[in-house]
């Protein structure tokens, strides 16, 4: 991947021509402080703003956005992902192997996945929930509102923290998860995750990979809501190029950047 903004004075070969190396990507993509809480997002869409291809979002990728999508993963210490995406995009505990291992700092060998799901509708045999690592377990954030039962046999196979009485409170569930130490979070959508921490301005970061594909057809968006909720004025950070494939580091303007 090459930077190709903003340009590096005095480095002309840091503008445009030579591949960062792999500790100058995780050196740029680092978490200001593993003091703090800080959530970024990671999506990717096609030219024309499509989420999905055929309903998933591996059509869009290509080998550089896999890439840094186990670097952004190797720098967390929490995954959030909605249940929806789980299931559709087939979600598994994370094994150290598929991490830049030699980049993986503090605490587990891997982050552990968070999944929001409103009424424990998630199969508790997947390999997401029964072959994450000791240490690693899953996490469900979920309501009052879903079923007793069904929260007391999700408690033993994974962690279950009750965030909200009908829908999932995610200010509640993110400060559950700082308290737990999982302090820098990243989520993984879907849109109407995002779209919701968009909305109650919990979003610190957004990565936007920007696929070099015409998708057309009815794919959604990266974020949705039932309301139009700004998240306020972006700043630019980076803009990464390899093979026609842009990779984009957002972060709100309130926001310090370290």
């Amino acid at each position: 991947m090459r930077l190709i903004f903003p340009p590096q004075e005095g480095s002309p070969d840091r503008s445009g021509n030579a591949d960062l190396t792999r500790h100058e990507l995780a050196e740029i993509y680092s978490y200001p402080s593993s003091d703090r809480l800080w959530v970024r997002a990671n999506m990717v869409t096609s030219a024309d703003g499509a989420a999905t291809i055929r309903g998933r979002s591996s059509g869009l990728s290509g080998d550089a956005d896999r890439s840094l999508f186990a670097l952004l993963r190797t720098l967390c210490d929490v995954i959030l992902v909605g249940a929806g995406t789980v299931r559709a995009e087939r979600y598994a505990a994370v094994r150290p192997h598929e991490l830049w291992e030699d980049l993986r700092r503090d605490g587990l060998p891997v982050p552990a996945i968070a999944v929001v799901t409103r009424r424990v509708s998630l199969d508790l045999t997947t390999p997401l929930v029964s072959a994450a690592l000791p240490g690693a377990r899953t996490i469900l954030i979920t309501t009052e509102q879903a079923p007793a039962d069904l929260r007391a046999d999700a408690a033993k196979h994974a962690e279950v923290i009750v965030a909200g009485d009908d829908t999932a409170d995610l200010a509640v569930a993110l400060d559950a998860l700082a308290q737990r130490g999982y302090r820098r979070v990243l989520a993984e959508g879907g849109p109407q995750l995002l779209g919701q921490l968009a909305a109650d301005e919990l979003l610190d970061e957004l990565c936007l990979t920007i696929s070099p594909l015409v998708a057309s057809g009815a794919a959604g968006r990266i974020a949705v809501g039932t309301n139009a909720a700004p998240m306020g004025q972006l700043v630019l950070q980076h803009v990464l190029e390899n093979q026609g494939y842009l990779f984009c580091r957002y972060t709100r303007r309130r926001s310090a950047i370290a």
